[in-house]
């Protein structure tokens, strides 16, 4: 009887699992807003390791940001913003399926300083002080968190008072950057990424809002992959997904 060499037997046999694995293998596209990226990764982590063969490869950024490169094509599939605001546009511009939109997150804004706090901040009102002359957010007209410092401030009364000291970022993780390098004095970010700045970072006050920080989800209508990307979302609201958001600081909506 004829047998065949051990080499062209593992080359057959990696030749089969290699035409095999296409039908098996499956990769969603999350866009989402940077103040989700440490749940994020753990929930990604989390159910891949549920659905053997299934990678998910998040994009993060500020939501404004993102939704201008989904409205210019960009392949997604999931879209998660820090704001109803860029998933209103989204829905209008009929870039998602609307039924499938759901608050998934909550979170809340906080007013923070680099961990020495050499300005002597101990409240928003201490922004107004000669002193204090560089104070960080987020570009209000794409990052939710710079959005929602414009309406908080504007609510205290400070908005045009300190408008000579703002430095504004390209998203949420850019503004914790500045506070965790010391190269401001003050700084708006949400609790979620104020915990993650850890002892480099020190919580000041909550600021006030008109309405709670909402994280809206939604599926794409030009998705390729809507069944998957329905349990990846049914995934962040069952119990063990929001415990993950809850670890890092996200409360249920």
């Amino acid at each position: 009887m004829r047998t065949r060499p051990i080499p062209m037997l593992c080359g057959a046999f990696m030749l089969t699992l290699l035409l095999a694995l296409p039908a098996f293998a499956q990769e969603l596209t999350v866009s989402a807003a940077a103040s989700l990226t440490d749940a994020f990764d753990a929930a990604k982590a989390a159910f891949e390791s549920k659905h053997e063969g299934v990678t998910i490869v998040i994009n993060y950024g500020s939501s404004g940001a993102l939704f201008r490169q989904i409205e210019q094509g960009a392949p997604v599939d999931v879209f998660a913003a820090a704001n109803p605001k860029w998933m209103d546009r989204a829905e209008e511009a009929g870039l998602v399926e609307p039924e499938t939109r759901t608050d998934f997150a909550r979170n809340t804004l906080v007013l923070t300083t680099p961990a020495e706090n050499s300005a002597g901040i101990a409240k928003a009102a201490d922004l107004l002080e000669d002193h204090v002359e560089r104070i960080a957010m987020g570009t209000p007209e794409t990052v939710p968190a710079g959005q929602y410092a414009r309406e908080s401030l504007v609510m205290l009364g400070y908005w045009d008072t300190l408008a000579f000291k703002y430095i504004y970022a390209e998203n949420v993780r850019a503004v914790l950057d500045y506070l965790r390098r010391g190269e401001v004095d003050a700084g708006f970010v949400y609790r979620t990424d104020a915990m993650q700045g850890g002892e480099e970072v020190a919580i000041i006050e909550e600021m006030p809002l008109k309405n709670p920080v909402t994280y809206p989800i939604a599926i794409m209508k030009e998705s390729g992959n809507k069944e998957l990307a329905a349990r990846f979302i049914d995934f962040l609201g069952s119990d063990e997904g929001m415990a993950i958001l809850e670890e890092y600081g996200f409360s249920r909506p």
